[in-house]
């Protein structure tokens, strides 16, 4: 996987929480190109590494743009994105990846929710220039909250369906109609996991491979019962505390150590260290059982019980 340096061309704030970043190569460098619902790995500067879908026409991008969300509970890199990411910061990108790409089909429905939006808006545009037909639902708490929402009104037309829910459950938006019956089409849903889990259950009687998801947290990297522990590292001869609202990973980095990550969610294998010993709770979903005893991705998972020594 090539990596890139890039710098922030421009960044613009499309909603009180998101903020949208224009990457471009200083030099005028051919950039890879991509497809619609592709992501880029981006190395913050805060150093978390965060993956970002690309909003813009990847046929021959002369940039790449992404849009951020500012996670008030999150782990620090959508800060870092929002507070120290300004034009002229120079940041290093891995190349683009593409987990949700848009297969052939007669007829597309795409879901976003919040954020999600991102993926979803590349590809309305790609299938608009295709001339095929598909239909949008973007669900939102409320229109200032909506980001993209004058360029998606002014591109799709009747293709968009608005819904804004205020928060309340009560008011969310019913699906049902658009599932009852399976039909011959596709339909890609991106957003937050409670939408993500209602459409996979009223999808539930559908063939297989006709809904598909994209959801950039696989595994709970922290979670409300997690509990602090110390991690000795072995070749630093340095021992890191490892609080209950941090991975391994974010506090050997925030110590200062050098380690080295990419999806950071527990999927790509990376971040593979040697357990020399403790008990572990694997949160992956790369490891085999056989390597269990042995390795651990250390921006996941944490000890089960007492502390870690690993080879680092």
């Amino acid at each position: 996987m090539e990596n890139m340096k890039l710098t922030v061309a421009e960044r613009c704030q499309l909603t009180e929480h998101i903020c949208e970043f224009t990457l471009a190569p200083a030099n005028g460098a051919k950039l890879p190109s991509f497809t619609a619902g592709a992501h880029i790995t981006v190395e913050t500067p805060s150093g978390a590494m965060r993956r970002y879908s690309l909003i813009n026409d990847g046929t021959d991008p002369e940039f790449y743009k992404i849009a951020v969300k500012r996670e008030i509970d999150g782990r620090g890199g959508s800060k870092s994105m929002h507070d120290d990411a300004h034009e002229g910061t120079e940041m290093q990108i891995e190349s683009p990846e593409n987990s949700f790409e848009l297969a052939d089909a007669k007829e597309y429905l795409l879901i976003a929710g919040g954020i999600g939006v991102t993926p979803i808006y590349a590809m309305s545009q790609q299938l608009l220039r295709q001339d095929k037909p598909f239909h949008v639902i973007y669900c939102t708490r409320s229109e200032a909250d909506t980001a993209f929402m004058d360029e998606l009104k002014s591109t799709l037309g009747d293709r968009l369906t608005l819904h804004h829910d205020s928060g309340d459950p009560e008011l969310a938006y019913d699906f049902w109609d658009h599932f009852e019956e399976p039909k011959d089409m596709k339909v890609y849903c991106c957003g937050p996991q409670p939408l993500l889990e209602e459409i996979e259950a009223i999808s539930g009687h559908w063939p297989e491979g006709r809904v598909i998801f994209e959801d950039f947290k696989p595994v709970e990297v922290v979670r409300a019962d997690d509990k602090p522990f110390e991690v000795k590292l072995e070749k630093s001869g340095v021992t890191v505390q490892v609080p209950e609202n941090r991975s391994i990973l974010e506090a050997v980095r925030e110590r200062g150590l050098a380690t080295i990550s990419s999806c950071e969610s527990g999927t790509c294998g990376t971040c593979k260290t040697q357990l020399i010993s403790g008990e572990v709770e694997h949160r992956d979903m790369v490891l085999m059982d056989e390597e269990k005893d042995n390795y651990v991705m250390i921006c996941v998972s944490r000890a089960k019980e007492g502390n870690l020594v690993l080879d680092l």
